[in-house]
């Protein structure tokens, strides 16, 4: 399943800069993961300091 930003996001854009299908962009708030585009990589989860994007 594709990988959800939860709302311990700090919006610091690590994220989106590793995503290799340009599935992340800044969204209200937080960064969103479009569930269309994400391959399930986890790549975003590898670079994030809080912890926020979570396989569903």
């Amino acid at each position: 399943m594709a990988y959800k930003i939860s709302d311990a996001c700090i919006s610091c854009g690590a994220c989106e800069a590793e995503c290799p299908v340009s599935a992340i962009a800044a969204g209200d708030g937080k960064y969103e993961i479009d569930e269309a585009t994400c391959i399930e990589c986890g790549a975003c989860a590898g670079v994030c300091p809080v912890g926020a994007p979570e396989a569903e």
